[in-house]
């Protein structure tokens, strides 16, 4: 899939849907009101640019709204487009800058080391 970027009000309906399933664009329409404040012209605007990059699939009657990608992927390509912007491209130096400024419990240095054994193998 070639790079795809998600502003943040994009971002908020894609989280409902990824939520939801499935919504009619005129519930979601009503919760972008209620939590962002977005009048229904804007998000329908953000909508059908979503279904223009691909990430919605529109399904009449009804204008029903579904998500045509996953969450984990706009998280693998938001995190390569951070790593490649920041990092260039070193996942190693953003572990590595990361980690040194962070005050980890137990837990989860218990937890990365789990899953730095399991890479292992």
């Amino acid at each position: 899939m070639k790079e795809l970027r998600l502003h943040e009000g994009e971002l908020n309906i894609m989280e409902l849907l990824w939520s939801n399933k499935v919504l009619a664009a005129k519930d979601i329409s009503k919760i972008i009101k209620e939590y962002i404040g977005w009048e229904k012209n804007t998000t329908y605007t953000v909508i059908k640019r979503l279904i223009e990059k691909g990430v919605i699939i529109r399904e009449d009657p009804g204008f029903i709204c579904k998500a045509a990608i996953s969450k984990r992927t706009v998280q693998n390509m938001e995190t390569k487009f951070l790593l490649g912007k920041l990092f260039n491209g070193s996942l190693h130096n953003f572990i590595l800058d990361f980690l040194k400024y962070q005050d980890l419990s137990m837990d989860e240095i218990a937890e990365l080391e789990k899953i730095i054994t399991e890479q292992k193998f």
